[in-house]
C-alpha cells in the first residue's frame, strides 16, 4: 500500500494535498438527531455519565461512524469536561448547557486554581481515544477536541451560557488583571489537555472558541487571541505535526485576526462566502466548513448542490468538508446520510456538472 492510501483523507488534506475530494465529517455528528443517541440518553440520562463512562461515550462517538462511515471520528465529549480537574465543579444540564455551582469572580478563587493532571483527573479520555484509534484504524481520522481560553473562562465566570456576557464583560473591561490571570491559566491547561489527548491517539484536535465571536475586534485581539495563540505555541513544541483546527462561532467579521492564531485550519461558518474566506484567509490557511446545518433540513437537490458550490470555491487543496457549526437537532438522519453519501461521490459530480 503506498503512504497515501495508508494517510487518512482528513490529514492529507491537513497537510495541503491536492485531492480528488475533501474529507468530511460534522460537528455535533453523534448526538440528538440520531435514534440510537436517543436511545442510549434514555438508559443514562445524565450527559456526563454519557460523557465520561468510556464504553458508553465510545459507542456514541461509533454510532455515525457506523452509519455514515464520515472521514473524522470525534470524540463524544464538552469543552467544559477538564474543568472540575482544575478545581471549577460543574454539571452539564440536558437542555440547557453547563452549569457552574460557584462562579470565578474574585482573585482568590483563579489563585486556587489547580494544574490540570488529565491522567488523575480525566482518566476515561484514553481509554475512549485509545478505543476509538483501534475501532477505526487508518480509515478515517480521530479527532479531540477543547474549549478555548475565552469560551472557558465565559462559562467560568458567568456561571453558565450566557446571551449578554455581561459578568465576563464587566470583569474585563473593570478588572482585566484577575480576567487576564484566569485566561493564562486555561490556556496551560488546555495545552496539557491537548498534548494528552494526542498521547491517547488524536490525530487533529479542534479548539472551539464558541464565545469570541461575541468580542468586538479589538477586544478578540486582547482577550481571545493572545491565549488562542499561547494553546497552540505550546502543544507545536511537544507536537508540531498533529493538525490543529480553530472553530469561532459568528467569526465572519474576525477571520484576518484568526490568521495569526496559530491554528493549521480555520472553521469557516456559513455567514461568510466560502471563496471569500479563502481570499480573506490568505493561500496559506486551509480551511473547514461551511454549510448552514440549516441546508439539511432541504430537499436533496439543495443538498447536493450546496455541497458542489462549497467544494467549487474552497478548491481541491486545503479543505475539509464540514458544517459551519453543528449538526441542528431534529435534523432528518436521511438527509444526513444523503449528505455524507453525496460528498463523497463529489469529484465524480462535479466532473458532470
Amino acid at each position: 500500500m503506498s503512504e497515501a492510501n495508508e494517510t487518512p483523507l482528513l490529514l492529507r488534506a491537513a497537510r495541503g494535498e491536492i485531492l480528488e475530494r475533501p474529507p468530511v465529517w460534522m460537528m455535533r455528528q453523534a448526538g440528538r438527531y440520531m435514534k440510537a443517541y436517543r436511545d442510549i440518553r434514555e438508559k443514562y440520562p445524565s450527559f456526563r455519565e454519557r460523557s465520561e463512562i468510556p464504553e458508553v461515550a465510545i459507542e456514541i462517538s461509533l454510532q455515525p461512524w457506523k452509519a455514515f462511515q464520515p472521514d473524522g471520528v470525534i470524540m463524544f465529549s464538552d469543552i467544559v469536561t477538564p474543568l472540575p480537574g482544575l478545581g471549577i465543579e460543574m454539571d452539564i444540564a440536558e437542555g440547557k448547557g453547563p452549569i457552574i455551582s460557584s462562579p470565578i469572580r474574585s482573585q482568590q478563587q483563579v489563585d486556587a486554581l489547580k494544574a490540570l493532571n488529565p491522567d488523575e483527573s480525566l482518566p476515561f479520555i484514553k481509554t475512549i481515544l485509545q478505543s476509538l484509534r483501534s475501532e477505526v484504524g487508518n480509515k478515517s481520522t480521530v479527532l479531540g477536541f477543547v474549549g478555548a481560553p475565552w469560551t472557558l473562562a465565559a462559562y467560568a465566570v458567568e456561571g453558565k451560557g450566557s446571551k449578554t456576557y455581561s459578568n465576563i464583560k464587566g470583569m474585563a473591561f473593570s478588572d482585566p488583571t484577575i480576567l487576564h490571570q484566569l485566561l493564562s491559566k486555561l490556556a496551560d491547561a488546555i495545552a496539557t489537555y491537548i498534548c494528552y489527548q494526542i498521547d491517547c491517539g488524536a490525530q487533529a484536535v479542534q479548539m472551539f472558541d464558541s464565545w469570541a465571536g461575541q468580542l468586538c475586534p479589538q477586544d478578540y485581539e486582547v482577550f481571545a487571541l493572545p491565549y488562542q495563540q499561547q494553546v497552540f505555541r505550546k502543544v507545536k513544541e511537544t507536537h508540531p505535526d498533529t493538525p490543529l483546527i480553530l472553530l469561532v462561532s459568528g467569526s465572519a467579521g474576525l477571520l484576518e485576526r484568526m490568521t495569526p492564531s496559530g491554528a493549521d485550519i480555520v472553521n469557516v461558518d456559513w455567514t461568510v462566502d466560502m471563496a471569500e474566506a479563502r481570499q480573506r484567509l490568505g493561500k496559506d490557511m486551509k480551511v473547514q466548513g461551511n454549510i448552514d446545518p440549516g441546508v439539511l433540513f432541504g430537499s436533496h437537490d439543495v443538498i447536493r448542490d450546496r455541497i458542489l458550490d462549497t467544494i467549487r470555491k474552497a478548491g481541491n487543496q486545503g479543505h475539509i468538508l464540514n458544517l459551519g457549526h453543528g449538526v441542528l437537532v431534529g435534523t432528518p438522519e436521511d438527509n444526513v446520510r444523503y449528505f455524507f453519501e453525496t460528498a463523497k461521490q463529489a469529484d465524480q459530480l462535479l466532473a458532470h456538472a
